[in-house]
This record gives structure tokens, C-alpha cells and sequence, in this order.
């Protein structure tokens, strides 16, 4: 996995992203009486043969970001740009051939594919959808090809979904996913469903299935050691936005916002002394409900440095004017208002 220089253009340009689920009163003459607002206001690039990791909370908006960019999900604002064409506009055919370029990875091995199709219906059904990818006649061996590619055995073509382990499933899954060989691929917690040992081979599997194919990756996770093992750069999301964005040392080793200083500290240490010796941040209250989100900040209700300008104004998502004039690895976009660096997981 190489790292995406910072001159290279971007191949996924999210901007303003906004996704509200209307709430409605009544039968006959429904009336919205507020909404839901699982994203709201998310912008990030992708650059070609990166991965990007997204971390945050249950209910933070990470898997509604993903539906969006596979538009699996419409926006209510925003724009989503794939090699500089707003594919939100698309329709028709020429949605169909973006999605060929952009493919999912779900969640759940064993709800992802359909357990009445054998294993070669699953993998070569891209195929019957979009049918220039791959002559009628060589789909059997195209099929097979991905088998192989992602480390089963090409004769499990007419085995169905049931008699797989969760690992293999989701093998089944990512080969499916590169079947019109795509540029983007989004991972929706491809390994949250899977046993620690069977994580680590899925993981290395997609940071070599990244380098054979050049692929990008949008990679989405509740382990923040998951994310910093595949991921370039990291954005830290929550309550529906964006809160911190860096490179993975940038964002692990010096994080400057209090929501990623506490997440951090909860990460799992396998050294006894070194975890005696941390500081453990623990946060008080529960995540705002996202139809009733707090004014200013969106944190600040769990927040130990709350003061009254968290109160009245939105704080951006940009490099903190304390660390503008430095150029260290703390000098990254953070959205806090009185942004510090702490370092909460020891040294490696």
C-alpha cells in the first residue's frame, strides 16, 4: 500500500454532503415535524490508489456516507464528484456505468448474499448487468479467476453461501465486488462480523487485492488498530460530521480534537505497563439524538473543555490557528475550537 501524494488529483471529491430522513406526523396528510439528520455536511477527498478510513460511534453517519457514494442512498444536498462528474445528477445509463467503477463491500457476510444463488450466480451476477464486461461464454472462467484471486478454491463455484465459513463469505463478497474490476472500492465494516484471526486475513487480503488491481479504498470500521493498519489518511466522524482528518500518525500519534483524544484512549493496549501508565478519558453523557443536535459545537455536551463560544459558534474543520504557524504532524484539519494536542496511545 503506497500512500497518495498530496499532488495527486483526486479521483472522489465529496463535498457538503447531506443526507435528512424526514420525521412526519399523521395518516392521510402527513406533515414533516423535523428530520433526522444522519449526515450533515461532509467533505472529504479520495486520492487514487489511497485508502481513506472513516472511524467514529454507532449512529455517527458512516455507513449512510458509504450508501451515498455507491448511491445506493440519494443526498439531500451536496455533491459527489467521481473523476470530476457530480454523479449525483446521474441517471439512467449514465449512473449505471459510474457504479460499475464504484463497488461495495458490506457489512454482513451472511445477509450480503443471497443463500438460494450457488457461488458462481453470486460472483458472475455483475456480469448479467453489465454484459461488455465479460463475453457470455467466458463467465464461468472470469468467475473462477476471482475465486482464486481472493484465496478460495475455483471448484466452489456450484457451492451456495451456507456451506462457507464468515471469512470465506466475505471472501466471496469482495470478489464479487471486483468483478467489473472498479477503480473505488467502499468497505461498509467488512471485518466487524468476523473472528480477530480471520480480520487480519481479510485485511491482508484487501492491501494486496489494492496493489494487484489499483484500487482506491473508502474503508469504514469501529477498530481505530484496523483502520490504522490499512489506512493512509483517517477522518474521525460524529453526530453526522467530520470532526478530525489527518494522516494516520497524524491522527493516532498527535490528535488534536477531544472526541479523538477519548476514542484513542479506549483502543485496547496489549502491553500491561504501558497501559497502567495512560491517561483513560472517559466521556460523560450520551451522544445527542441527530434530529435534535446541539447548537455550536455538536460535542460540547460531552465535551471537559465546553466553554461559551462552543455554545454560539460552529467550529470549522480546518488547521488550528495555534498550529497554522508550525508545520508538524499536529497541524492537521481539526474542528475544535480550543484544539490541543495530547497523545493518548503509547509509543510503538
Amino acid at each position: 500500500m503506497t500512500p497518495a501524494t498530496a499532488t495527486t488529483e483526486p479521483i472522489l471529491e465529496v463535498t457538503g454532503l447531506v443526507k435528512h430522513y424526514p420525521l412526519t406526523r399523521g395518516i392521510l396528510f402527513k406533515k414533516q415535524i423535523g428530520a433526522v439528520k444522519a449526515v450533515d455536511g461532509v467533505d472529504f477527498t479520495l486520492a487514487k490508489g489511497e485508502t481513506l478510513g472513516i472511524v467514529g460511534e454507532s449512529g455517527c453517519g458512516k455507513s449512510t456516507v458509504a450508501r451515498m457514494l455507491c448511491n445506493l442512498e440519494r443526498p439531500t444536498a451536496g455533491s459527489i464528484r467521481f473523476k470530476g462528474e457530480d454523479i449525483t445528477k446521474l441517471s439512467g445509463r449514465a449512473l449505471k456505468a459510474v457504479r460499475r467503477n464504484i463497488q461495495m463491500v458490506f457489512q454482513d457476510p451472511y445477509t450480503s448474499l443471497n443463500p438460494r444463488m450457488t457461488v458462481g450466480d453470486i460472483i458472475g451476477e455483475p456480469y448479467d448487468i453489465h454484459p461488455e464486461a465479460a463475453p457470455k461464454g467466458d463467465r464461468r472462467r472470469r468467475v473462477q479467476e476471482l475465486l482464486d484471486v481472493v484465496g478460495l478454491d475455483p471448484e466452489y463455484v456450484n457451492r451456495y453461501p451456507h456451506q462457507f465459513s464468515g471469512g470465506q463469505r466475505q471472501r466471496i463478497g469482495i470478489a464479487r465486488g471486483l468483478a467489473l474490476r472498479p477503480e473505488v472500492i467502499v468497505a461498509d465494516e467488512p471485518v466487524s462480523a468476523l473472528d480477530v484471526s480471520v480480520q487480519a486475513q481479510v485485511i491482508n487480503l484487501l492491501a494486496r487485492l489494492q496493489s494487484e488491481f489499483d484500487l482506491s479504498y473508502v474503508f469504514i470500521a469501529h477498530d481505530l488498530s484496523i483502520v490504522r493498519h490499512i489506512s493512509d489518511r483517517v477522518a474521525v466522524m460524529y453526530l453526522g460530521r467530520i470532526v478530525e482528518t489527518g494522516r494516520d500518525a497524524e491522527i493516532y500519534d498527535h490528535p488534536t480534537h477531544p472526541y479523538t483524544q477519548a476514542l484513542l484512549s479506549a483502543v485496547p493496549v496489549p502491553d500491561p505497563e504501558a497501559r497502567e501508565q495512560r491517561e483513560r478519558i472517559i466521556l460523560s453523557g450520551d451522544v445527542p439524538s441527530p434530529t435534535n443536535i446541539p447548537s455550536g459545537c455538536r460535542f460540547r455536551t460531552r465535551c471537559w473543555k465546553a466553554q461559551e463560544r462552543c455554545v454560539r459558534e460552529v467550529p470549522a474543520l480546518a488547521v488550528p490557528a495555534v498550529f497554522r504557524a508550525a508545520s508538524g504532524p499536529a497541524a492537521h484539519p481539526s474542528a475544535c475550537h480550543f484544539a490541543e494536542e495530547k497523545r493518548v496511545v503509547p509509543a510503538e
